[in-house]
């Protein structure tokens, strides 16, 4: 059967030349019946007699650098269901798109997308009349490359200003690393990025050396991030204590971080420095085991390996008993262990603070999946954004201050006793708070950095 409508795939690039956004890639989604655009600080005001908004975009996905600040005509406000079920009121505008060499007047939700895979989603109200949709094919209206991408967004990037920054850690294609490295391009920056176990050292008084692979020699850095991994600890830090003796600035330096890491050593400075934390017992002999539970409070309880991570080598135990078997049997194995009281009024929530520079910048609250106690994303637990208190902000801040971390993830719990600092990560992970929250944290890293260096853009 012959028809005139053009075929699409299940996603294509589009433009809104009438609100400044050049390229933007949207999801073909035919099972939606409204349009939507991400948006973030949506602002209402008033043209004459009409309702207008102001709003940011992120037009390209994982890039929180580029940011383009967009105004359009609301032409109504609707009750909106997501694919994930919840209701949402939503401004309505209607502006011209282009894609391919088809352009049309369609209407838009102002949405916000960080959550998902794509910053746009067009809905069969717009295709209706228009395309058929080959959802096994994309792209059938023309492709972009990174050059054209480049190219539409270079006004928004800064020329390159002379600080040369380094990214050390492990795997370049992670989230964090990648807007950091975005980040600090958009600063216009050079950014390098360093895999820890492709570097090695020269150990020496006159020309000590940091060398990489094929044994070029890193020189004339201003900085190192250091995104270090636990297993990676000790030689990650190894280095870092290299790039500062040859006069580099280490972001987090590899005491702070090596601080950080040590769950006994780092409760030991928190409550000497008056950090409420929850109560926690640490011993050597499996005879001391009951007294060990009884000192805590008794069960529930929870046993955490001092070397976990990301919510791994953390149990809980709903019984003296269980909790008796589960020590027992780490002690069996030589493993250091933390032994601490369990609060049942978090409900299996806590609190993700970003400290960059003595300041909280984002915080989340974290819940813990049906079933779990831990609140760890990485584990199916969900994350949103949350306003904290006063007290807690200090909590935070001053917990980073002792360890001495420029940068910093701050886990607070709430409990009947007021908030408790649970633990501070050296290496927090940027997808979840950046995520829920829409701030461009890696930015603020980047600063951190511009401002230790006393660096000022010419």
């Amino acid at each position: 059967m012959e028809t005139d409508k053009k075929l699409i795939g299940n996603q294509e690039w589009c433009s809104f030349k009438s609100i400044n956004i050049p390229l933007i890639k949207a999801r073909i989604d035919s099972g939606a019946k409204t349009s939507s655009i991400q948006s973030t600080n949506i602002k209402r005001f008033k043209k004459g007699k009409d309702l207008w908004v102001s709003f940011d975009v992120n037009p390209i996905q994982d890039n929180l650098s580029i940011v383009l600040r967009c105004e359009s005509k609301v032409i109504d406000v609707r009750i909106v269901k997501s694919s994930s079920g919840i209701t949402d009121k939503r401004y309505v505008i209607r502006e011209f798109v282009t894609i391919g060499e088809d352009s049309f007047e369609m209407e838009l939700t102002l949405a916000n997308r960080d959550g998902m895979d794509f910053r746009m989603l067009l809905g069969r109200e717009a295709m209706e009349n228009r395309f058929l949709v080959d959802p096994s094919k994309r792209f059938l209206s023309g492709s972009v490359s990174q050059e054209d991408i480049d190219k539409c967004y270079s006004h928004l990037l800064h020329e390159k200003s002379g600080l040369s920054i380094g990214l050390l850690a492990t795997d370049k294609s992670l989230y964090s690393n990648k807007r950091l490295i975005e980040a600090g391009k958009a600063r216009g920056h050079e950014m390098y990025f360093y895999n820890i176990q492709q570097c090695y050292m020269r150990l020496d008084t006159v020309t000590p050396e940091v060398r990489y692979r094929g044994g070029s020699i890193i020189q004339d850095l201003d900085a190192i991030i250091p995104r270090i991994r636990p297993s990676m600890t000790f030689y990650g830090c190894a280095l870092l204590r290299q790039f500062n003796s040859i006069g580099t600035y280490c972001l987090n330096s590899d005491t702070a971080i090596t601080q950080s890491r040590d769950k006994l050593y780092s409760s030991q400075l928190f409550s000497g420095n008056d950090i409420q934390i929850p109560i926690t017992g640490f011993a050597k002999s499996p005879l001391d085991t009951k007294d060990l539970i009884s000192m805590v409070g008794g069960s529930p309880l929870v046993i955490k390996l001092l070397q976990s991570a990301q919510g791994k080598g953390v149990v809980s135990a709903e019984t003296d008993k269980a909790a008796e078997s589960v020590i027992n049997a780490f002690k069996s194995l030589q493993a250091n262990i933390l032994v601490q009281e369990f609060i049942k009024e978090a409900a299996g929530k806590d609190l993700r603070c970003f400290v960059v520079n003595g300041k909280v910048v984002a915080s989340i609250e974290r819940t813990a999946p049906k079933g779990e106690f831990r609140s760890n994303i990485h584990m199916g637990g969900t994350a949103k954004k949350v306003k904290i208190s006063l007290e807690e902000k200090r909590l935070a801040v001053k917990a980073a201050k002792i360890l001495n971390l420029a940068v910093a993830g701050v886990d607070i719990i709430r409990s009947n006793k007021g908030p408790l600092l649970l633990e501070v990560n050296s290496s927090p992970g940027l997808e979840g708070i950046e995520t829920a929250t829409g701030k461009d944290i890696a930015n603020e890293m980047i600063i951190a950095i511009e401002k230790k260096l006393k660096f000022k853009r010419t």
